[in-house]
């Protein structure tokens, strides 16, 4: 079934009604872009702040009489059949009106569970931009929303729901993915005239050894070269967080598994991709086939950007093959032309998060995973020594990806159950932070939603 079908198949005239959690810049993106679908109608938004809803619809080019804060289901209810904008301060009484589709967006885990999983209960779609919540418990809500008959999805737009269509479309054909991942929103930029490097918006001039470090490999994926230019660049090549919690995601969904711990996250130039995420006996680093990383993108002067992108290296098994895609493709491949990569330069964030939207309301289908199982976790380490009765910040952790295990015991803690809670034994630097080294709260849904995930997936694990 194509976009086409599904847009042209339902029911004539037919109108997805949709509600947005959290409305921030994504989702402000979301109202804007609806303007121009007519299949499509963001009627509700529900924010902490009223007034940043009423600013989303306002910069989706509504005018200020069309939108009407609500604080009774009564009151939305009649605004709606008026055909107002509602906004909303209690995101729970969203879950009463009639809408198709709940966009959670909060970014908060916590809340992102809660308000996801009762979407669910009370029979609609859900179109999943909480990332932090997902990383966690995104399996056990999949879950939860197959049993109901409705849509859990990601959405286009984001990195990890764009790489899983990726990753199906290659498998589907035949192709052997040798590693998939993201381009990270941050570049290094690159004047090889001056040897000057820009990054996060400093420039610094390097003398001619460490300028030699930034040559193009040609095809070859030199460890030296990347373990240098990680060390000349040092946190100008750091991953965010966010950047882990994406990668975790993608890896659930697509069963590509993280080589390291902290991952590769090479610098490098596109041309370059190929030659270091391919396996080490093809010259690469990975030391497995069926990775998952992220490239930070070494831009030259003039070179076009890759706008936080998704890519996939792959292979053919047939040599035949191989040659077709490679001449029809004009691909960048490694030194020995066994793999060879494949990217999207860009993700549209909200302009492309309507279209999950839009096939979750008017064909029930995800365009996200169809399996998603708990593969791997965010995991944090201590950055400095941590005493007990100290509460975990980001500013306090290294994070990376660590296989999934039950919450309990020795086991590392996923990073959005340890952040905001107080330690209960002193955690050296270096050390992971484990569910033993955390106090645990005693009404967090998101703790709760995580155990029977585990039950449900790893409890022979």
């Amino acid at each position: 079934m194509t976009i086409t079908d599904v847009l042209t198949r339902s029911e004539p005239g037919r109108t997805v009604c949709a509600g947005i959690i959290g409305l921030g810049d994504f989702a402000t993106a979301i109202v804007g872009q609806s303007r121009t679908i007519p299949a499509l109608d963001v009627a509700v938004g529900a924010d902490a702040d009223p007034e940043a809803g009423r600013a989303a619809f306002l910069a989706a080019g509504y005018a200020a009489d069309d939108i009407v804060i609500c604080d009774s289901l009564p009151a939305a209810l009649l605004a709606m059949e008026r055909g107002l904008r509602v906004v909303l301060a209690d995101p729970m009484l969203l879950m009463e009106l009639p809408l198709d589709v709940v966009v959670e967006a909060t970014g908060d885990a916590e809340a992102g569970a809660a308000y996801a999983a009762d979407a669910i209960g009370h029979g609609k779609h859900v179109a999943m931009v909480n990332k932090e919540a997902d990383c966690v418990v995104g399996p056990i809500l999949k879950q939860r929303a197959d049993a109901e008959g409705v849509v859990y999805t990601a959405v286009e737009g984001d990195q990890h729901g764009l790489l899983m269509n990726m990753v199906a479309w290659a498998r589907a054909i035949g192709l052997d993915v040798i590693c998939g991942g993201k381009f990270c929103d941050s570049e290094i930029r690159y004047d090889p005239a001056t040897g000057a490097l820009t990054a996060q918006g400093e420039t610094v001039r390097l003398n001619p050894a460490d300028a030699a470090h930034f040559r193009p490999m040609e095809g070859r994926g030199d460890a030296g070269f990347v373990a240098a230019r990680a060390g000349i660049l040092g946190e100008r090549s750091r991953l965010g967080e966010f950047d882990y919690e994406e990668l975790a995601i993608m890896s659930n969904a697509t069963g590509l598994l993280p080589d390291t711990e902290a991952l590769h996250h090479p610098t490098v130039r596109l041309a370059e991709v190929p030659g270091v995420l391919c396996p080490v006996d093809e010259g690469g680093l990975l030391e497995r086939a069926g990775a998952i990383d992220a490239v930070v993108e070494l831009r030259d002067t003039g070179a076009p950007g890759l706008g936080g992108g998704v890519f996939i290296v792959v292979r053919c098994a047939n040599a035949y093959a191989r040659e077709t895609v490679l001449m029809k493709g004009d691909l960048p491949t490694n030194a020995a032309r066994t793999a060879a990569l494949i990217y999207r330069p860009y993700h549209f964030c909200g302009v492309e998060a309507t279209l999950s939207i839009l096939v979750a309301g008017l064909a029930s289908v995800a365009t996200g995973a169809s399996e998603y199982a708990p593969r791997v976790d965010v995991a944090a380490r201590a950055r400095r020594d941590l005493s007990s009765g100290d509460v975990v910040t980001l500013e306090d952790v290294d994070v990376g990806l660590l296989p999934a295990r039950p919450v309990g015991g020795d086991a590392p803690l996923p990073l959005r159950l340890a952040l905001a809670n107080a330690l209960a034994t002193s955690t050296p630097r270096g050390a992971l932070i484990t569910a033993a080294a955390v106090v645990r709260p005693s009404d967090s849904f998101l703790w709760a939603l995580r155990a029977e995930q585990d039950r449900r997936f790893l409890s022979a694990a």
